[in-house]
């Protein structure tokens, strides 16, 4: 008997066509008169019966064997027979034309064709006892491990329940556990966190609002809407925050089932108590999150980037973006600030992603109509972090109308930041920083990790630095205002309220210690170089030079 036990795919119970495929049946020449669409249908128990109303001992599901014997003779009773197996919700019929049939009669044949039951004509004998016990041993196997399942998915969810998991945790788990993609989305129906499974995320999250809104809300975990969603609200004593979606396979394959049911309502309850237990709300975290995946490029391709943001409201074609950075004087103020910049853009009907990308750095991608000039969008922005964090230092990079290129800007802004010593300035009638305002000083100070920059200031001022410092004296200075006032002493010595002979006499002794012509216009320009150097080390503490990703993140100067 064992070379009979071929079960159908894990997961699910044997079928129709599982049952057809099995030695101890397939030894009867199974013929598939009609049904044959209807052969995916599960099989729960199978019944053998010679009695006119087999139907009155069925519950559905089950696989009837009969020999014909009792098939009424006239067509109106074989109709009423195939009538009631169809009611009930039988499988499939199987009728074994060795005795009294050899050819199905033409009204059994009619009568499951109307119904879509299946009928499968046997050409030989068949052992219905030894069918019954090997089917039965399948479904026993099948609901056996459907049990020990089960339990994996239980215990899977409350270990990350217990260890406090978020939301993309969460769904990662459940998108392995099913093999189908699962979506997490709030209330306006915008998907904020999406783990795909078997497809991109571009399929699963096209035209997402319109789907999401023709598939009606539910009480509890069930298929809903024409796209066959399996659907479960998050919700916490009567307050409903969104809800979670399994989308059926993109190809035909497995049908969502049971199990999927208990991933999902696994899934919502994993939700609710991260939800409960987590202080930043989910739309924040996904903000965060798709951020973080345009900057470090964490996308499979432009089109899923495309399909991510707009899934979160925020278009994605015919539009220019633009990056903007929020540097934070200390870390307590992110949160608020955050919060602020949200709602404000958000109340002025501004599109934009806003999420933090490090402890005291902010994040923002604005998507403006082409015709709209950036700069006052970006002023709202810097107007209002300034507002909530005075201090702050705010960083533009440069638009682009491709959503590819948004790290490209962010990666400018940046650079923008590196290149701002906290406290500068900001431009007359401006609140944010951008590419052009970096000019000699600012690029240096951007450059102070770099030790070649170190190094070039230490040999062109090391020997004068280190003569002021032991002798008390300010060379430094006089060699600065010299610099400054381009070589003309008589400024100089005006500036710094010095004779003409005492200045003269200090550069010769810069000249001396440095060993160097001041009236080299090249060289005055390397000294000059070199103070600017100088300046911009003494400005903040060195820092670790910037590798990869790491330069979105670390605060400048930090």
């Amino acid at each position: 008997m064992s070379e009979n036990r071929q079960p159908g795919p894990a997961g699910r119970s044997p079928t129709v066509a599982d049952v057809l495929a099995l030695p101890v049946l397939a030894g009867g020449e199974p013929r598939v008169v009609t049904g044959g669409q209807h052969l995916g249908r599960p099989v729960r128990w199978v019944h053998v019966t010679e009695l006119t109303d087999p139907a009155s001992f069925l519950k559905g599901g089950e696989l009837v064997l009969t020999t014909g014997m009792p098939l009424p003779d006239d067509p109106a009773g074989v109709r009423r027979y195939v009538d009631e197996l169809a009611a009930v919700g039988a499988a499939a019929l199987v009728i074994e034309l060795v005795r009294r049939y050899h050819r199905p009669p033409d009204a059994l044949v009619h009568a499951c064709r109307t119904h879509g039951l299946p009928l499968v004509t046997l050409a030989r004998d068949v052992n219905f006892l030894e069918v019954t016990q090997v089917v039965h041993t399948l479904i026993v196997g099948h609901q056996a491990d459907a049990i020990r399942r089960t339990q994996r998915v239980h215990e899977a969810f409350t270990a990350l329940t217990l260890r406090g998991a978020g939301p993309e945790e969460v769904l990662r788990v459940a998108a392995e556990m099913s093999g189908r993609t699962v979506v997490l989305e709030n209330l306006v129906h915008r998907a904020l966190v999406c783990e795909p499974s078997g497809t991109t995320v571009r399929a699963a999250l096209a035209d997402w609002e319109r789907r999401s809104r023709t598939t009606p809300a539910t009480d509890r975990a069930e298929v809903s809407g024409p796209g066959g969603w399996l659907v479960a609200p998050v919700e916490y004593q009567g307050e409903r925050w969104g809800r979670v979606v399994m989308l059926p396979a993109a190809l035909p394959g497995r049908a969502l089932g049971p199990e999927d049911v208990t991933v999902l309502e696994r899934t919502a309850m994993a939700l609710t108590i991260s939800r409960l237990t987590r202080p930043t709300p989910w739309e924040r975290t996904a903000h965060r999150n798709a951020l973080r995946d345009l900057v470090e490029r964490r996308h499979r391709s432009p089109a899923d980037a495309r399909a991510r943001v707009a899934a979160l409201g925020l278009p994605a074609e015919h539009v220019r973006f633009v990056a903007v950075l929020a540097d934070l004087p200390s870390e307590p103020d992110t949160g608020a600030a955050e919060t602020r910049l949200s709602e404000e853009l958000s109340g002025t009907g501004a599109r934009a992603l806003v999420g933090l990308l490090s402890p005291t750095r902010l994040g923002v991608l604005l998507a403006l109509c082409p015709s709209r000039p950036w700069r006052e969008a970006v002023e709202r922005v810097g107007r209002t972090a300034l507002d909530a964090a005075p201090g702050a230092t705010v960083s533009v990079g440069s638009p682009t109308e491709d959503l590819a290129d948004a790290a490209r800007s962010f990666r400018e802004a940046a650079r923008v930041a590196e290149a701002t010593e906290p406290g500068r300035p900001l431009p007359s009638g401006r609140s944010f920083h951008e590419r052009s305002d970096i000019g000699l000083r600012r690029l240096l100070y951007a450059l102070r990790d770099d030790l070649r920059v170190q190094d070039y200031a230490e040999r062109r001022l090391g020997p004068l630095l280190d003569h002021d410092a032991r002798h008390g004296t300010d060379l430094v200075a006089t060699l600065r205002g010299y610099l400054d006032a381009a070589g003309n002493k008589t400024v100089a010595a005006r500036s710094a309220g010095l004779s003409r002979e005492t200045v003269y006499q200090r550069l010769r002794t810069i000249e001396r210690l440095l060993g160097r012509d001041l009236e080299s216009g090249e060289q005055r320009t390397e000294l000059h170089v070199a103070l600017h150097a100088v300046d911009a080390l003494r400005a903040g503490p060195v820092t670790r030079a910037a590798v990869g990703t790491d330069e979105f993140f670390p605060r400048p100067g930090s």
